[in-house]
């Protein structure tokens, strides 16, 4: 079981890193700004937990610089690993039906947070905003599907 479990931590980690790269690449083209809906979401996850994020002015908000995109990696490597402990349980899906039900976790897995806390109401956004999420957690999905098989086979 922990060899499936780090399996789909290593997938997950792919998967993050194609949707990191999906995520850089569309700003490229695009000359989009960076989102701080990562940072707004461990600020207000502080906020309510009653932690400290350590520091003040630009010292603070490097510290959230870094910790809103650590925050993502986490996710999407923690997905991977639910995914691989599924494996361990027996569900082997096809890569294409393993490819929607990681891009569902991983939506829900880093959306989910952000809408709860009042960061973003995904019902406001517009189909260019959707389409901006919605792919690269999609390359998220086939990448860390695909990877996980892969690695199981």
């Amino acid at each position: 079981m922990l060899m499936s479990i780090l399996k789909g931590a290593a997938a997950g980690a792919a998967g993050t890193t194609a949707l990191n790269a999906t995520t850089y690449l569309d700003m490229t083209v695009r000359a989009r700004p960076t989102s701080s809906t990562p940072e707004d979401t461990v600020e207000k996850l502080a906020e309510v937990s009653h932690l400290k994020i350590p520091g003040t002015g630009e010292d603070r908000d490097n510290r959230l610089a870094g910790l809103g995109p650590l925050s993502g990696i986490a996710t999407g490597v923690a997905i991977g690993a639910l995914l691989g402990l599924t494996r361990s349980l027996g569900w082997r899906p096809p890569v294409a039906v393993g490819s929607v039900a990681a891009t569902l976790a991983v939506l829900v897995g880093a959306n989910g947070p952000m809408t709860a806390l009042g960061i973003t109401d995904p019902r406001t956004w517009s189909l260019e905003s959707w389409v901006a999420d919605v792919v690269p957690h999609v390359a998220y999905g086939i990448v860390t599907a695909a990877t996980l098989d892969g690695l199981a086979a």
